[in-house]
């Protein structure tokens, strides 16, 4: 009898998991979420004559592209960015606020992926005590997992740490960064793993990460690459050791200076880097491999790294779009080989733009400008012993965000939304700020449009700060060479969006649409929960 009923169990298990197997049949067997850090949309058409048919071409013109996606909230970072994108909605319910940021309980700075109860899977360095843990909402691949019973697998890859924990979630089966520095190896954590696969020890042994130490120089004759600006110029930063940031760059001579391996991130090499692993884990993994859907995330982040360095009108930054492309050709026939063409759905975004280099803009008679950091500190800290008699109401200023000593201002038996108020009162006079508000008026009023409504889908309650700053378009608190990002303006929020693949449409549309409308998207796609926080719409006329 025991028998009996022990058969009887074993039977229906299968039978449940070959009935979840059909009802997917029609769901694409891997989903694949690309994030090109630090990605403009011009970047989509500024270099499109350049680029190959197999690449950033053959998605746009085989997908559905939506050439008005913007980022909608403030601050316009990785960390968010990353979260945003694979959460489906914003800082103010996920809760990354920042790359990093003031923690109000701790007192002090935390990091984004930072987790100090995990350790380092693949290093014997810090540089593996990551985890999503301080996001709070769950990603689509979390709702994946759960909707699969955790058999659809989840990898998440990048060079960034937090560009491939945060879009591969809570229940991800592995998530993997690149350690530079002297070892140069892939690495994980204990959040995921006790160590890492053979895969990948397979991979790190192979030297690919040697390999590209070796001379950039431009893949087309640099004569040719008029969509940018001069080689030598006054507005890029370039690598210790070198005297001009030109090409050619000998990475093996450079490297000494420049952190060792890590100045592969700083180049259009780590993308290809990047593209070789997620390459292998399509084997590794055994990704797409039957009729339960994986989820594989992939962000490119060297170009993040080159923008910073050499600025978005530069030959570098041109350069690396360029090769990029070869290398999400290769990732793409590596698809179709493997998992099958018309099997796979994808999507290519990113997690913020970037403005031009402000002293670039000046000198063509644009506004910008750099802020000077030191001169508002002492103006401000006049003023607060002034208007309240103590320097030490502010317990932190980062992320344009001030955060205010509550437990002091209690203390004094001063009112905190009149503090609040007279600061921003104060600090709406001076040089290139645009708006400020009170977490007050963040935490009361809805703003329905405009920068304030993106400062308030940034906004977190428990996590952002008393006072928040936005400033002039353009105007910035960075080095004069290389560019940044963070602002609400179009320059940082207006990113490509294109999907591709099964289910997906042939076609492009004008109409707007926000980075949280992706993964309800996907989800619909999948038939799945949305992701437990989402905000945004699914995109109907992007699905066939």
């Amino acid at each position: 009898m025991k028998n009996l009923i022990c058969l009887s169990f074993v039977l229906f298990a299968t039978l449940a998991i070959q009935a979840q197997q059909n009802n997917n049949n029609n769901n694409p067997k891997l989903v694949v979420g690309i994030v090109v850090d630090q990605m403009r949309y011009d970047y989509l058409t500024r270099f499109e004559d350049r680029y190959g048919d197999g690449g950033f071409n053959r998605m746009v013109k085989e997908g559905f592209n939506c050439k008005n996606n913007h980022f909608n909230y403030i601050p316009t970072y990785t960390g968010p960015g990353h979260a945003s994108v694979f959460t489906g909605t914003t800082p103010k319910n996920h809760g990354i606020i920042a790359n990093n940021w003031y923690d109000k309980d701790l007192k002090q700075s935390v990091y984004c992926a930072g987790d100090t109860v995990v350790n380092s899977v693949g290093t014997a360095s810090d540089a593996g005590k990551m985890s999503p843990h301080r996001m709070k909402t769950t990603t689509f691949s979390d709702e994946n997992k759960l909707f699969t019973q955790m058999r659809g697998k989840t990898i998440g890859i990048a060079i960034k740490d937090r560009g491939a924990i945060l879009p591969a979630g809570h229940t991800a089966d592995a998530a993997y960064w690149f350690h530079g520095k002297d070892e140069g190896k892939w690495i994980s954590s204990t959040f995921y793993m006790n160590q890492l696969p053979k895969w990948v020890v397979d991979f790190n042994r192979s030297k690919q990460a040697a390999s590209y130490l070796k001379v950039w120089d431009t893949y087309y004759d640099i004569d040719t690459y008029v969509e940018s600006g001069a080689d030598l110029n006054a507005y890029e930063r370039g690598f210790k050791g070198k005297e001009t940031a030109t090409f050619p760059y000998d990475l093996k001579v450079l490297q000494k200076d420049n952190k060792g391996f890590d100045i592969l991130k700083t180049t259009a090499y780590g993308n290809s880097l990047t593209a070789d692993f997620a390459i292998a884990a399509i084997d590794g993994e055994q990704l797409g491999q039957d009729n339960i859907t994986d989820v594989l995330t992939v962000s490119f982040s060297s170009t993040d790294y080159v923008g910073h360095n050499f600025g978005v009108n530069s030959k570098e930054i041109q350069d690396t779009y360029i090769r990029l492309d070869k290398d999400i050709e290769r990732l793409l026939n590596k698809l179709d080989a493997t998992v099958g063409a018309g099997n796979y759905t994808a999507f290519l975004t990113a997690d913020h733009g970037a403005v031009n280099v402000p002293a670039y803009l000046h000198d063509h008679d644009v506004p910008a400008g750099y802020l000077n950091q030191s001169e508002t500190k002492a103006k401000f800290t006049a003023f607060m012993e002034q208007a309240f008699g103590a320097t030490d109401l502010v317990e932190n200023v980062s992320n344009n965000q001030i955060f205010l000593n509550r437990k002091k201002i209690a203390s004094l038996g001063l009112d905190l939304t009149q503090v609040q108020n007279a600061i921003v009162n104060e600090i709406i006079n001076y040089n290139h700020v645009y708006k400020a508000y009170t977490a007050t008026t963040m935490a009361s009023v809805a703003f329905e449009s405009g920068v304030e409504s993106f400062l308030q889908k940034g906004f977190n309650q428990k996590r952002s700060g008393d006072v928040l700053v936005v400033y002039d378009p353009a105007h910035i608190s960075y080095s004069k060479t290389g560019s940044t990002h963070g602002s609400g303006f179009n320059y940082d929020t207006h990113v490509p969006l294109v999907f591709f693949g099964k289910g997906i449409k042939q076609g492009e549309t004008l109409e707007k649409t926000v980075i949280p409308d992706i993964v309800p998207t996907i989800s619909a796609l999948l038939g799945i929960s949305f992701p437990n926080g989402a905000t945004g719409r699914p995109l109907e006329f992007v699905m066939d």
